[in-house]
């Protein structure tokens, strides 16, 4: 099947009569109203594709996070820890002072 360009058509659509030319665009809008239900469609389908694509990503990065905020929300007493490591170095300096 040959392609043609729609600068193509358009050049040969100019050397139409003004009547035939409007009967052309008569026939194309038809053509064109009759499929656009279809085209309409495939766009509907096709962004809630996008849409169902990005809510996923969204809950993903979330359970992420929720993670990362669990990690952070551990037992880990660090106030504790910094007074343990004190104690420990106090002792230490002192039985090498003895």
């Amino acid at each position: 099947m040959n392609s043609v360009t729609l600068e193509q058509v358009e050049a040969l659509a100019m050397q139409l009569p003004a009547p035939e030319q409007l009967k052309l665009a008569a026939r194309l809008c038809e053509q064109v109203s009759t499929n656009l239900p279809e085209a309409r469609r495939q766009a509907s389908e096709e962004a809630e594709r996008k849409r169902q694509a990005a809510l996923r990503l969204a809950e993903q990065l979330l359970a992420e996070c929720d993670d990362i905020e669990d990690d952070s929300q551990g037992t880990t007493d660090a106030a504790a820890i910094l007074r343990q490591q004190r104690e420990e170095r106090i002792a230490a300096i002192c039985q090498r002072s003895v």
